[in-house]
């Protein structure tokens, strides 16, 4: 039976999507979910063997090919003086087959994190690495230099670094204002499917934060370590992203801060709240994203959308993803 090379795509990238998650049965699976026979399946699943993308490992066992290059960069030896050295002779020979869309995004992100690496740090030494499947390229760099949320919290007087991670998540943040828009890193990770800063032991993500990604990194940072992933299929754009957080004359009007990734627990105080306040009247729309939290302090509650509202009426917050039990509060300091 042949199929328009349409449906035989969206097979095969259903296959490798099952075999990365590791799931046991992968012929029957994908046989039961287009409705074609297990022979028909074993066939894609040659094709893909004779084509090295995929490899077996036990019988019924498969895993993607994955390839991995690393490239040591050295300030003294000029490989930093700008942002693009990295960016053509480390990751543009890895990405020359991807859609327009895609290298669009990486142009802007990988050269976005290397000027930070450049103007920022201080580092003397840069590992870049990249690894590639079929699937997703993941790309990543970690550095010698200064911890960027150490950098953050003594240029701007924070208390503690875990303030310095929250003010990143916000944007519009930068110690070098006459230089850089401090966009750089919230564009950047609103565009990669994963995007995530280690650094002292602290932690920047915006999706649910896995070691394995960064294992291979942070073994040899001593500074910062950032590591991105992209899907090699994805629709996204740059542009859409950019749109998606500005206002109609094209300003960096609106944020969204996800609370699962700044707080260990649900947050209860206002001085958790002052934290997350912080720089907000910048902002016209600022989204509070409750995305995994089952609770919300009343003090935390009300600090923010009655004490700083009410000084800032020009800033709106919008809570989103509530749970019962968290909305049962937004609507109770409301009211009070």
């Amino acid at each position: 039976m042949k199929f328009r090379s349409e449906k035989k795509q969206s097979i095969v990238l259903y296959i490798l999507e099952k075999i990365e998650a590791g799931t046991d049965g992968v012929s029957r699976s994908v046989a039961e979910a287009f409705g074609i026979s297990t022979n028909t399946v074993h066939s894609y699943l040659n094709e893909l063997l004779e084509n090295r993308i995929i490899k077996k490992v036990k019988r019924g066992r498969y895993e993607l090919v994955t390839e991995k290059f690393t490239y040591s960069l050295r300030r003294s030896e000029g490989h930093l003086d700008s942002d693009t050295y990295a960016m053509n002779h480390c990751l543009a020979p890895h990405i020359t087959a991807l859609a327009p869309n895609i290298k669009q995004i990486w142009e802007h992100a990988f050269t976005e994190m290397t000027n930070n690496v450049v103007d920022h740090s201080g580092a003397e030494n840069v590992l870049v690495m990249v690894k590639t499947n079929y699937l997703h390229t993941i790309a990543g760099l970690a550095d010698d230099g200064v911890g960027i949320f150490e950098k953050i919290r003594s240029h701007f007087g924070l208390g503690t670094l875990d303030d310095a991670v929250c003010e990143l998540f916000k944007g519009k943040l930068t110690t070098d204002s006459a230089h850089h828009s401090g966009e750089g890193i919230f564009f950047s990770s609103r565009m990669m499917d994963r995007f995530t800063i280690v650094s002292d032991g602290k932690i920047f993500a915006t999706d649910k934060y896995s070691s394995d990604m960064v294992a291979d990194w942070t073994e040899w940072s001593e500074g910062t370590c950032v590591v991105m992933s992209l899907s090699n299929f994805t629709g996204r754009t740059a542009q859409e992203v950019f749109d998606e957080y500005s206002s109609v004359d094209g300003g960096f009007s609106q944020t969204r801060i996800p609370l699962k990734n700044i707080f260990d627990t649900s947050p209860v105080s206002r001085s958790q709240a002052k934290r997350i306040a912080n720089r907000l009247e910048h902002f016209q729309t600022v989204e509070l994203d409750f995305d995994g939290l089952d609770w919300m302090g009343q003090g935390f509650a009300h600090q923010l959308f009655v004490v700083f509202q009410n000084e800032h009426p020009e800033t709106r917050l919008s809570p989103i993803n509530m749970c019962e039990s968290v909305e049962t509060m937004y609507h109770h300091v409301l009211r009070s």
